[in-house]
């Protein structure tokens, strides 16, 4: 990003982007109950931005761990089942109230739920051999949130952390589960580049 802050700080039409995302989640239902997991140095930063944006939306702050999997083991420490619980990408803002409805509504039913979006792009395998084109349609692109009932999620990262864990739904599959798929929306971006910075601020002005 070539910033001095943590891209998830970075401001886009005039307040930091986690900000945007949080309240995507009170904009689809204002009695969800937010933790927002944060490395220990960051929390005393995040509390000043609030103060100096009038952020007021209630969430919980929880301190995270060494890796994602450890933060959010955390995280789901401060859940108490049974519910049904989100994990999502803190510099994901543009989230649609439909996308967040399909996973909620397909977790209750199934246990887990991610959604997805097919890909637009040619995909080619690559390995020492070389690479080869494969069939882009046997492949879905991932995004959060990832939705599953808490009891299910809490077990499942009882596990011994894998470095095949690359999200969630990798975490609950390693156990046996299945992870049912639901269409995402086009927009619903991770902003990890400059590039995407640029094209969430113009989509928020379209969207908000």
């Amino acid at each position: 990003m070539n910033a001095d802050v943590p891209k998830q700080f970075l401001e886009i039409q005039g307040k930091p982007i986690l900000m945007h995302t949080l309240e995507a989640f009170i904009n689809f239902d204002a009695s969800l109950q937010l933790i927002l997991v944060l490395p220990a140095a960051q929390i005393d930063f995040w509390e000043t931005l609030c103060e100096a944006h009038d952020f007021n939306i209630s969430h919980q702050i929880v301190a995270g761990g060494q890796t994602r999997f450890q933060s959010v083991k955390n995280g789901l420490d401060a859940v108490k089942a049974p519910a049904i619980v989100a994990i999502h990408d803190g510099v994901r803002p543009l989230v649609s109230k439909e996308t967040i409805s399909r996973c909620f509504d397909a977790a209750a039913k199934f246990g887990a739920a991610i959604p997805t979006m097919d890909s637009i792009e040619s995909i080619r395998f690559v390995d020492a051999n070389g690479n080869k084109s494969v069939d882009r349609t046997a492949y879905k692109m991932v995004q959060t949130p990832q939705v599953f009932d808490a009891e299910l999620l809490k077990k499942a990262y009882e596990q011994e952390f894998s470095a095949l864990f690359t999200d969630d739904a990798s975490v609950v599959e390693a156990m046996g589960a299945t992870v049912q798929l639901v269409d995402g929306n086009r927009e619903n971006i991770k902003i990890t580049t400059e590039f995407d910075l640029i094209v969430a601020e113009r989509l928020l002005e379209l969207t908000r």
